[in-house]
Protein backbone atom coordinates (compact mmCIF):
# COMPACT_ATOMS: atom_id res chain seq x y z
CA UNK A 1 0.00 0.00 0.00
CA UNK A 2 0.92 3.32 -0.53
CA UNK A 3 -0.35 6.76 1.35
CA UNK A 4 -0.26 10.10 1.16
CA UNK A 5 -1.72 13.26 2.65
CA UNK A 6 -0.84 16.50 4.01
CA UNK A 7 0.71 14.47 7.29
CA UNK A 8 3.07 12.02 5.87
CA UNK A 9 3.90 9.15 2.76
CA UNK A 10 4.32 6.06 3.76
CA UNK A 11 4.59 2.64 2.19
CA UNK A 12 3.19 -0.44 4.04
CA UNK A 13 3.74 -4.27 2.90
CA UNK A 14 2.05 -6.32 4.86
CA UNK A 15 1.27 -10.35 4.67
CA UNK A 16 -1.98 -12.24 6.18
CA UNK A 17 -1.94 -15.27 7.15
CA UNK A 18 -5.34 -15.51 7.61
CA UNK A 19 -8.40 -13.54 6.96
CA UNK A 20 -8.47 -12.25 10.39
CA UNK A 21 -5.10 -10.35 10.79
CA UNK A 22 -1.94 -9.07 8.95
CA UNK A 23 1.73 -8.33 9.93
CA UNK A 24 3.63 -6.25 8.07
CA UNK A 25 6.05 -3.09 8.05
CA UNK A 26 5.27 0.37 6.90
CA UNK A 27 8.13 2.92 6.09
CA UNK A 28 6.91 6.61 6.92
CA UNK A 29 8.17 9.78 6.03
CA UNK A 30 6.27 12.41 8.16
CA UNK A 31 5.87 15.82 6.84
CA UNK A 32 4.29 17.63 10.23
CA UNK A 33 7.96 16.45 11.76
CA UNK A 34 10.22 16.17 9.27
CA UNK A 35 11.35 12.65 10.15
CA UNK A 36 11.41 9.33 9.06
CA UNK A 37 11.16 6.21 10.75
CA UNK A 38 9.07 2.63 10.29
CA UNK A 39 6.28 0.88 12.12
CA UNK A 40 5.97 -3.22 12.96
CA UNK A 41 2.28 -3.09 12.58
CA UNK A 42 -0.51 -5.67 13.21
CA UNK A 43 -4.06 -5.17 12.41
CA UNK A 44 -6.75 -7.22 13.61
CA UNK A 45 -10.61 -7.85 12.44
CA UNK A 46 -12.25 -7.58 15.36
CA UNK A 47 -15.85 -8.20 13.73
CA UNK A 48 -17.34 -9.12 9.92
CA UNK A 49 -21.19 -9.75 9.00
CA UNK A 50 -21.84 -10.71 4.93
CA UNK A 51 -25.46 -10.33 4.45
CA UNK A 52 -27.08 -11.26 1.21
CA UNK A 53 -27.13 -7.10 0.16
CA UNK A 54 -23.95 -6.14 2.58
CA UNK A 55 -21.08 -6.29 4.12
CA UNK A 56 -19.56 -4.25 7.29
CA UNK A 57 -16.22 -4.86 9.11
CA UNK A 58 -14.34 -3.27 12.40
CA UNK A 59 -10.60 -3.61 12.44
CA UNK A 60 -8.53 -2.69 15.25
CA UNK A 61 -4.91 -1.28 14.18
CA UNK A 62 -1.61 -0.84 15.87
CA UNK A 63 2.19 -0.16 15.08
CA UNK A 64 5.20 0.43 17.43
CA UNK A 65 7.91 2.45 15.68
CA UNK A 66 11.36 1.23 15.47
CA UNK A 67 12.72 4.33 17.52
CA UNK A 68 11.86 2.44 20.41
CA UNK A 69 8.50 1.94 22.45
CA UNK A 70 7.57 5.44 23.12
CA UNK A 71 6.12 6.23 19.20
CA UNK A 72 3.25 3.87 18.90
CA UNK A 73 -0.56 4.11 17.37
CA UNK A 74 -3.70 1.93 18.07
CA UNK A 75 -6.50 2.51 16.63
CA UNK A 76 -9.75 1.52 14.77
CA UNK A 77 -11.36 1.37 11.44
CA UNK A 78 -14.64 -0.06 9.35
CA UNK A 79 -16.70 0.18 6.91
CA UNK A 80 -19.61 -0.61 5.61
CA UNK A 81 -21.13 -1.40 2.06
CA UNK A 82 -23.60 -2.57 -0.51
CA UNK A 83 -22.39 -2.99 -4.02
CA UNK A 84 -24.64 0.73 -3.91
CA UNK A 85 -23.75 2.31 -1.32
CA UNK A 86 -20.27 2.60 1.07
CA UNK A 87 -19.62 4.44 4.97
CA UNK A 88 -16.36 4.33 6.23
CA UNK A 89 -14.87 5.88 9.68
CA UNK A 90 -11.09 5.66 10.90
CA UNK A 91 -9.98 6.95 14.66
CA UNK A 92 -6.31 6.63 15.46
CA UNK A 93 -4.24 7.96 18.32
CA UNK A 94 -0.80 8.70 17.33
CA UNK A 95 2.14 8.53 20.59
CA UNK A 96 5.75 9.96 19.66
CA UNK A 97 8.15 11.70 21.25
CA UNK A 98 7.28 15.36 19.89
CA UNK A 99 3.74 15.58 19.97
CA UNK A 100 1.03 13.40 20.73
CA UNK A 101 -2.24 13.57 18.54
CA UNK A 102 -5.29 12.02 17.32
CA UNK A 103 -6.70 11.69 13.71
CA UNK A 104 -9.92 10.45 12.85
CA UNK A 105 -11.99 10.62 9.81
CA UNK A 106 -15.64 9.08 7.87
CA UNK A 107 -16.38 8.94 4.60
CA UNK A 108 -19.63 8.63 2.32
CA UNK A 109 -20.54 7.49 -1.16
CA UNK A 110 -21.86 5.17 -3.93
CA UNK A 111 -21.30 3.49 -7.20
CA UNK A 112 -23.24 5.30 -10.29
CA UNK A 113 -22.75 1.72 -12.04
CA UNK A 114 -22.73 -1.48 -10.62
CA UNK A 115 -19.99 -3.69 -12.68
CA UNK A 116 -20.08 -7.33 -12.79
CA UNK A 117 -17.36 -9.17 -11.11
CA UNK A 118 -13.80 -8.63 -12.71
CA UNK A 119 -14.98 -4.88 -14.24
CA UNK A 120 -13.84 -1.73 -13.24
CA UNK A 121 -15.69 -0.34 -10.15
CA UNK A 122 -15.92 2.87 -9.31
CA UNK A 123 -17.06 4.78 -6.20
CA UNK A 124 -17.81 8.79 -5.97
CA UNK A 125 -17.07 10.02 -1.97
CA UNK A 126 -16.75 12.45 0.37
CA UNK A 127 -14.72 12.51 2.75
CA UNK A 128 -13.96 14.52 6.29
CA UNK A 129 -10.60 14.41 8.26
CA UNK A 130 -9.32 15.77 11.55
CA UNK A 131 -6.48 15.58 13.63
CA UNK A 132 -5.33 17.52 16.63
CA UNK A 133 -2.57 19.38 15.58
CA UNK A 134 -4.82 21.75 12.96
CA UNK A 135 -7.94 21.18 15.11
CA UNK A 136 -9.64 21.37 11.91
CA UNK A 137 -12.36 19.60 10.02
CA UNK A 138 -11.69 19.38 6.34
CA UNK A 139 -14.05 18.31 4.10
CA UNK A 140 -13.11 16.97 -0.10
CA UNK A 141 -14.52 14.56 -2.86
CA UNK A 142 -12.52 11.33 -3.18
CA UNK A 143 -12.58 9.24 -6.05
CA UNK A 144 -12.19 5.04 -5.52
CA UNK A 145 -11.28 3.19 -8.50
CA UNK A 146 -10.64 -0.87 -7.94
CA UNK A 147 -10.66 -3.72 -10.51
CA UNK A 148 -9.58 -7.18 -9.30
CA UNK A 149 -6.34 -6.86 -6.84
CA UNK A 150 -5.52 -3.00 -7.58
CA UNK A 151 -7.35 -0.16 -5.71
CA UNK A 152 -6.94 3.38 -5.95
CA UNK A 153 -8.35 5.88 -3.88
CA UNK A 154 -7.54 10.03 -4.72
CA UNK A 155 -8.92 13.13 -3.09
CA UNK A 156 -7.89 16.48 -2.84
CA UNK A 157 -8.39 19.85 -0.68
CA UNK A 158 -6.45 23.02 -1.23
CA UNK A 159 -6.03 22.90 2.68
CA UNK A 160 -4.84 19.23 3.39
CA UNK A 161 -3.67 19.10 -0.27
CA UNK A 162 -3.81 15.48 -1.76
CA UNK A 163 -5.09 12.59 -0.14
CA UNK A 164 -3.86 9.07 -1.98
CA UNK A 165 -4.08 5.57 -1.36
CA UNK A 166 -3.00 3.01 -4.03
CA UNK A 167 -3.05 -0.85 -3.12
CA UNK A 168 -2.36 -3.96 -5.31
CA UNK A 169 -2.55 -7.38 -3.49
CA UNK A 170 -0.54 -10.29 -4.37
Amino acid sequence: MLMSDNMQDSIYFHYSPSYKFSIGIEGVKDQIFDKDFSYLRLTYLLNRKNTRHSQRNLYFQSGVSTEGMDSHFFGVHGDWETRRLFVGFGFKEVFNEINDYTEKFIQTGFAPYLGDYGDLHTWIMMKSKHNTITGEWNTYPVLKFFKGNFLAEVGYDSETDWDIHLMYRF
